[in-house]
């Protein structure tokens, strides 16, 4: 399941046709694979905590791309008190009228944490580029901005992982109207997800300049095809895992010798003996 970065030299030609949507899990082995992938995420965020390493997750993608359900993924195996997810939407009047990456820098992790952002600063170069609410002068120079807005983050010692969850128009479709048949999955399908369908094209030319112009060496974008849901969740996955453990001590913590005295001393009983 191993999704090779777009670095620099291969971002210049990077086209989103030239993505391979076959890709298929094998059913039968996805949900081991799964199960390793999350306990490795698990021995990482422990890592962390004692590290203060940190780390800024990116999910963009389509409409109906499975963001939401790999994040659920990543979600189950951390522990919340070093986990948070940042759901992204339309800022609100108050930071309209401030610069647009203002509200995120509240959101950054904190020492020995992960944040994860379902949708990003990214914005600002696709929906609010093709829906008019940031003219060109505007999102022009948001990739300038948004590469050294990263570097920042980087330079202050956190990982950036950034996933785009890649689909066809064809399978997208199909997962709308299959939310639409779907009473406990109706509230995710909304009029702007087929507004947005149907600007397909422009929606394409502005992630194929996003990717190259923002896939750095600190910051690369990893393009993930996600026809295939169980594909897609693998491949972030493990992606997530290969870059937050890079050069990390993942051994587990020796133990506190203050604390194994008091353990046995607790467990021979009340006298202590």
């Amino acid at each position: 399941m191993k999704v090779t970065p777009i670095d620099r030299q291969t971002a210049a030609d990077f086209s989103l046709g030239d993505v391979d949507l076959s890709k298929r899990a094998k059913r039968k082995t996805y949900e081991a694979k799964l199960a390793r992938l999350q306990l490795s995420l698990q021995i990482i965020q422990q890592a962390y905590l004692h590290t203060r390493d940190k780390a800024v997750v990116v999910f963009e993608g389509w409409d109906a791309s499975g963001k939401g359900g790999t994040i659920r993924r990543l979600s189950t195996a951390m522990d919340p008190r070093g986990f948070k997810v940042w759901p992204v939407g339309a800022p609100r009047p108050y930071f309209k009228e401030r610069h647009y990456l203002q509200r995120f820098w509240e959101c950054l992790p904190a020492n020995g944490t992960i944040g994860v952002f379902d949708r990003s600063w990214y914005g600002r170069v696709m929906v609010e580029r093709v829906e008019g609410f940031a003219d060109e002068a505007e999102w022009s120079r948001a990739f300038d901005e948004i590469n050294e807005f990263e570097r920042l983050l980087t330079d202050d010692g956190a990982r950036i992982v950034k996933i785009f969850m890649h689909i066809s128009p064809d399978v997208q479709m199909e997962r709308f109207v299959a939310r639409l048949n779907e009473p406990h999955k109706r509230w995710k399908l909304s009029h702007e997800d087929f507004r947005n369908r149907a600007k397909w094209d422009d929606y394409t030319t502005a992630i194929e300049e996003m990717v190259r112009r923002t896939s750095t060496d600190v910051a690369p974008w990893w393009v993930i095809p996600a026809n295939d849901k169980k594909y897609a969740r693998l491949s972030a996955l493990e992606t997530i895992r290969s870059v937050l453990s890079d050069g990390v001590d993942l051994s587990p913590r020796p133990i506190d010798e203050g604390i194994r005295e008091l353990a046995e001393k607790m467990s021979a009983g009340p006298s202590g003996k």
